[in-house]
């Protein structure tokens, strides 16, 4: 109804992620909930991600370049085996290995996301928050990303360049909007990273300052991303750091109450 609000709130007080609004795989119809299974723990009120030596690549053979990926999504579906009713594929012809069963946690429509993180990160790593359609419908398929940091785009302790804006990809309604701007902030300290958007426009912060925007981002519901990358072909001599997120919470609310049709 209009003027309807619906808000949310995690703060990872608990012993283990909330299984109703979380799935801990990354993408898992090209691959399987095992394959993709995160490395995670829920300790101190944070939540966090990392991607240990002995984690297995994603999609091990096909994805380009090699990756492996420690993920919490917030929905997850996919078509039968076999079919191309997945999302966010990273090829054209890419297939359904396994079926995902349809599981909505939280879906926002246009509102207000922000999480408060830390990151760990060398120049074979990469952190990011975004959000991107269901694919319920093809072409519901765009992407708001709240923050995105490679980490050899990091200055230690000094700044970092923060990504930031709109993903078009099958989505004709929604331009491509995408810019990652040189931030005077240190990622290995914890920061609020955040966006607000209406169908007209997407504001993006950070700890509470405007930083850039975007016009006519997606109206339908988004599931939340929150993962650490490694890819072990930027790997340099010496650099073996575990990459993580550590996550304090991820609050908001949406103006869409009630879940997608």
């Amino acid at each position: 109804m209009p003027g309807a609000r619906a808000t949310f709130e995690d703060d990872f007080d608990g012993t283990d992620l909330d299984r109703s609004v979380w799935s801990p795989h990354y993408l898992p119809a090209w691959s399987s909930r095992a394959a993709s299974a995160a490395t995670y723990a829920v300790r101190d009120s944070r939540l966090h991600l990392s991607v240990p030596p002995e984690q297995g690549l994603w999609c091990a053979g096909d994805h380009e370049p090699p990756l492996r990926v420690s993920a919490v999504q917030s929905a997850n579906l996919s078509g039968p085996v076999g079919s191309t009713a997945g999302q966010q594929p990273y090829r054209e012809g890419l297939v359904v290995r396994e079926e995902q069963g349809r599981f909505l946690g939280w879906t926002p429509g246009p509102g207000y996301v922000e999480m408060r993180a830390r990151a760990v990160v060398s120049p074979r790593s990469m952190v990011s928050l975004w959000m991107v359609g269901l694919e319920d419908v093809p072409q519901r398929c765009a992407e708001i990303c709240v923050m995105e940091v490679f980490g050899a785009d990091v200055v230690p302790g000094e700044s970092a360049a923060v990504g930031m804006g709109l993903h078009a990809f099958r989505d004709p309604a929604v331009q491509e909007d995408f810019a990652a701007v040189r931030l005077p902030l240190d990622v290995a300290e914890t920061h609020t990273y955040a966006v607000r958007w209406t169908p007209e426009r997407a504001d993006f912060s950070v700890d509470g300052t405007l930083v850039r925007s975007c016009d006519g981002p997606p109206t339908y519901p988004l599931q939340l991303m929150l993962a650490v990358f490694d890819f072990p072909a930027r790997a340099e001599p010496g650099d073996d750091m575990v990459p993580e997120l550590v996550v304090e919470h991820v609050r908001g609310w949406s103006d869409r109450a009630g879940p997608p049709a």
